[in-house]
């Protein structure tokens, strides 16, 4: 045979099998949106349609888009983005991924960086393929993963349904999206002893070695995508606290377990206390918290709850009065020997009796009118919980914020049947409306996708050099201001889901102001604009699978 005749041969061959790819000649796009949507809903399991999903993203990322966008415009019914898409790519499903994510792995979704890599990050870091489109970078190391524990290489999906969100919320650009597992090994002795384990065998390093892996990591980080926001997720609490200590005056980056949580929950409870205060006659000034959970989301969301009292003219010092913090061991108070450092800034000084290990006796204490969980223990919110919360307020705040569900401190239709609908609810994981009495009460949710696609955002597009506080704190401020007439007439603390982009929109357009009033902007141009045109602006640079137009 000739070397024609072959070349021939090889060329119909191809030909053929981009023939086969094309669609059937009455291929619709919108039948096969349709087809993608049954298709997903034939599953018979979340895990199962985590797979799906992330498979379509694969074969036809502008496709899986669309349909997360669509559910995201407000035009669109909501049902779909709450019922079924958000809770399966995040929280509580993306919880089962990360678990198993060793035995379902298809395919590369991100990078990892392994502490075998130690002394040549750099050089790991610039074999991703859009390096130069990079902005917006989720870091995980898995060793806490959404209340689940230390999983090692399994936390990736944390990280890549993070920026899902980003994406779908904000308008960031797929490919400007990097998510990144630091592989640092794990000491959860069932990983190790898997043989399908993804990453790599040995315990977790001693604190100087992560402390000089960290330092060449973000290091690496600005060298190589110097326009990248690094967001840290799921640390555990004692590296979480450090490594944002450690970074944020030198770098652009932000924790979102720290600060978004902090942000969304300040956010829910401005609206809530003003409910709450509205029924009771109580100044907002007079407002107490009790902390259920004092890891670094318990201790990062009371520290941003200051700005609550702050806002009403107290100091700092007569602030951290108003708040009360819980740990396994009970109220934590300054006495208490051993206490973790992170832990001392809530500790109280001004109570010397017996230790009260009791969450009912801790309350009928305190008195709080607010009582918030980050546990992560099931049902730590019991019926005489709850009880004695209504006891002590005409409409008691109760946010059960651990995710998934599973790990929930109490759910909605308890809180509303014990409380005969008083309660004013929030929590981390998405519940169904409930209805009692021929009133159907709609549950806050305290998600920091309300918070960080903003955060990010509006950090890009400041071009700030780092994130402050008063940046988060405005994010918050800028939430609470969103609802719309017809939520404020309903009682919520939180808007409804289906008007997130342009609630982005307007945290990003605060998170602006925030980043020139604190001069760390690199955008001078933009200081001199009107709010209305740089929201206009900022709503210009969002993505869109269709067409496409972002900056970023």
């Amino acid at each position: 045979m000739s070397a024609q005749a072959t070349v021939n041969i090889a060329r119909n061959a191809t030909t053929a099998k981009l023939l086969a790819r094309v669609p059937p000649p009455a291929f619709s796009q919108a039948t096969h949106r349709s087809r993608c949507l049954a298709q997903l809903r034939s599953k018979n399991s979340n895990l199962e349609m985590y797979i799906y999903l992330n498979g379509l993203k694969d074969r036809d990322p502008t496709l899986f888009y669309t349909l997360l966008y669509d559910n995201m415009r407000e035009s669109i019914p909501c049902l779909l983005l709450i019922n079924e898409m958000v809770p399966i790519l995040y929280t509580p499903t993306v919880g089962d991924a990360c678990l198993n994510y060793s035995h379902i792995w298809r395919r590369p979704e991100g990078m990892y960086i392994s502490i075998l890599d130690k002394g040549r990050i750099r050089e790991v870091l610039t074999t991703w393929p859009n390096a130069r489109e990079a902005r917006i970078a989720v870091v995980t190391d898995g060793s806490r993963i959404l209340g689940l524990g230390d999983l090692g290489a399994n936390g990736l999906p944390i990280a890549v349904g993070k920026l899902d969100l980003y994406i779908a919320c904000a308008g960031i650009r797929p490919s400007s999206t990097l998510p990144i597992c630091l592989d640092l090994g794990t000491s959860t002795e069932r990983y190790l002893n898997d043989p399908l384990y993804i990453g790599v065998r040995r315990s977790r390093p001693s604190l100087e070695e992560m402390d000089e892996f960290m330092d060449e990591f973000m290091d690496a980080m600005k060298e190589v995508f110097p326009n990248s926001i690094v967001q840290f997720e799921d640390f555990s609490t004692d590296n979480a606290f450090k490594y944002l200590s450690r970074f944020r005056q030198k770098y652009r980056c932000f924790n979102d377990d720290i600060q978004g949580t902090g942000s969304v929950i300040l956010s829910g409870l401005l609206n809530a206390a003003n409910l709450a205060s509205e029924a009771s006659g109580r100044p907002l000034t007079e407002h107490r918290i009790l902390f259920f959970g004092a890891g670094s989301a318990g201790i990062g969301v009371a520290k941003q709850l200051l700005s609550f009292f702050k806002f009403q003219g107290l100091s700092e010092a007569d602030a951290t009065k108003q708040i009360w913090t819980v740990d396994s061991k009970g109220l934590i108070t300054a006495d208490r020997p051993g206490l973790q450092e992170h832990k001392k800034f809530f500790a109280r000084a001004d109570y010397h009796g017996p230790p009260l290990t009791n969450l009912v006796d801790i309350i009928n204490h305190v008195k709080p009118t607010a009582v918030l969980g980050l546990s992560t223990i099931r049902n730590a919110f019991t019926k005489e919980v709850v009880e004695a919360m209504a006891t002590h307020n005409t409409r008691p705040i109760i946010f059960p914020l651990s995710n998934p569900v599973s790990l929930s401190e109490l759910d909605f239709e308890d809180a509303i049947n014990w409380t005969n609908g008083k309660v004013i609810f929030a929590s981390g994981s998405p519940y169904k409306p409930i209805s009692l009495a021929e009133k159907t009460f709609e549950p806050g949710q305290g998600n920091n996708m309300y918070i960080f696609p903003g955060i990010g955002l509006g950090a890009l597009i400041a071009k700030a050099s780092r994130v402050t506080d008063s940046m988060v704190e405005q994010a918050s401020v800028a939430l609470a201001g969103s609802l719309d007439a017809n939520e404020r007439v309903a009682g919520l603390i939180y808007p409804r889901l289906d008007r997130i982009r342009e609630i982005s929109a307007m945290i990003a357009l605060a998170v602006v102001r925030a980043a020139q009033d604190a001069s760390v902007d690199g955008a001078p141009a933009l200081r001199y604009v009107t709010d209305n045109t740089l929201l206009t602006y900022i709503k210009e640079q969002m993505w869109d699978p269709r067409p496409i137009k972002s900056h970023f």
